[in-house]
């Protein structure tokens, strides 16, 4: 018998390492198979908001060694949006790679197969031979679909197996136990061919987690061990109803769910991923609150576009790691800000102004205070050295409230003036912009000054006093 392994009716009881305690597992998981669906009226009634209910049952945190970012941005991206040209979605895979760095910090992007333009691009991304961002697929639980994974040669595909009763009795019409058998005959075909199935536990959020999810995933990790083939089990809050708040009710709790996944279905953390939206503007939160329970891997899209309200946005989860484990693990943040220029130069997306991080006014500031405060140093109204990380100084976008403190900061960091060559809030260029400014305003105007209009009034002020900037 080995070492800290005993038995006790039939069930093991094991040392946890973490706190150095024996424990055991005293509850079975069997499939419940229900005759009429569960769809958590008292949680989810359809004519009333949404409710958050609590049991004050709280369970530990559990953040894996290794975390990393997996993009959905070919796949759940495309579903809201113009679909790429194989150009596009060539070009963007090649700034995925040089922004995930050498330790695959992006580790996969996923591809549909089913048009022409997604295998050509697929075929063309595989061309790059890069390791990572790792080439997977999506495909429905069909083996019509299979057949498309198999003639690409994919090592990986994601499979598409809606866990709620919302789809398994409303939409494919069958009972848990008829879905759970349709599905585990599309992964076992999957495995038979050596390709490591990715199981979207679509819906999870209201999905009845100890009747059917945590059954369903312990007979998928037999498989696994049956194939000795990874099985990845994706956490899919397709609704954006997930929370992240301690004591609240499963299946609504993120961390409920990553537990009863890791510790009741004995998935292992570095096969768990989450796939967030975000409905409820939780898209973020919860992502980061997986990470914390044992989930090693968080899905995205850039700039969050996806379906309905989007998905987490990759460029959130890149600070979200870099605050969690305290530095970028060879991140190349300024290929974020590379991107959303090609976006909004070569696609044509335009990114809302206020967009985190990628934003054109995401660290501009208007108010006058601000302005000072910035000028007497960036850290107090700047949330981090934006410039270093981005290459996006903190700008001063001059209006009717900027001040002379904003005029000042706008010159000093269009002309990229440092030290002794800044110019102060009380120069003669700065007051004598000032006043064309106040007069504008006074005039009627009710819109931020230009960029163009500061540089030609400022040129003009120069060539009138003979003033030299610099």
């Amino acid at each position: 018998m080995p070492e800290n392994e005993y038995t006790f009716q039939n069930r093991p009881v094991t040392m946890n390492k973490s706190n150095n305690l024996l424990e055991i597992e005293e509850h079975m998981y069997i499939l419940d198979d229900v005759k009429k669906p569960n769809v958590f009226r008292n949680m989810f009634p359809y004519s009333e908001i949404p409710k958050i209910p609590f049991n004050d049952r709280v369970v530990p945190h559990h953040m894996p060694e290794e975390i990393w970012i997996t993009d959905t941005t070919f796949r759940d991206g495309q579903q809201s949006r113009a679909p790429y040209t194989t150009e596009q979605i060539v070009t963007i895979y090649d700034y995925l790679h040089r922004l995930g760095g050498d330790n695959g910090m992006i580790r996969a992007c996923e591809f549909f197969l089913y048009s022409r333009k997604d295998r050509d691009a697929v075929y063309k991304c595989m061309e790059r031979g890069y390791k990572f961002p790792e080439i997977t697929s999506w495909i429905r639980a069909s083996k019509e679909d299979f057949k498309l994974v198999k003639e690409i040669g994919m090592k990986e595909t994601g499979i598409l197996v809606s866990c709620s009763d919302y789809h398994i009795f409303l939409k494919l019409k069958m009972t848990r136990k008829q879905a759970m058998e349709h599905y585990i005959s599309v992964i076992k075909e999957c495995l038979e061919e050596g390709i490591s199935p990715r199981c979207h536990l679509e819906d999870i959020t209201r999905a009845d987690i100890y009747g059917y999810v945590v059954p369903f995933c312990l007979e998928l990790m037999k498989l696994q061990d049956e194939y000795g083939i990874p099985i990845k089990i994706r956490a899919c809050d397709t609704m954006g109803y997930g929370v992240n708040y301690p004591g609240a009710v499963i299946p609504r709790s993120v961390p409920g769910i990553i537990y009863a996944l890791r510790t009741h279905a004995g998935v292992p953390s570095e096969n768990l991923e989450w796939h967030g939206h975000n409905d409820f503007y939780k898209a973020v939160s919860n992502s980061t609150t997986a990470w914390l329970y044992g989930c090693a891997s968080v899905n995205t899209s850039l700039f969050g576009i996806g379906e309905r309200t989007g998905n987490t946005p990759l460029e959130a989860m890149v600070f979200e790691y870099a605050q969690l484990k305290g530095d970028l693990n060879g991140m190349n943040t300024k290929v974020i800000t590379e991107l959303a220029e090609y976006y909004e130069k070569e696609i044509g997306y335009q990114i809302p102004p206020r967009t985190p991080f990628v934003g054109k006014n995401f660290n501009v500031t208007r108010a006058g205070i601000h302005a000072d405060g910035l000028l007497k140093n960036e850290e107090i109204y700047n949330i981090f050295d934006t410039e270093k990380f981005l290459d996006r100084p903190v700008v001063c976008a001059v209006s009717n409230t900027s001040g002379l403190a904003g005029i000042a900061h706008w010159i000093n960091s269009h002309y990229k003036l440092k030290g002794d060559a800044q110019v102060g809030k009380n120069s003669e260029l700065v007051t004598d912009v000032k006043e064309w400014v106040d007069a504008e305003y006074a005039g009627g105007r009710v819109t931020v000054i230009t960029d163009d209009e500061l540089i030609s009034c400022i040129d003009k002020v120069c060539n009138e006093k003979g003033i030299t900037i610099g």
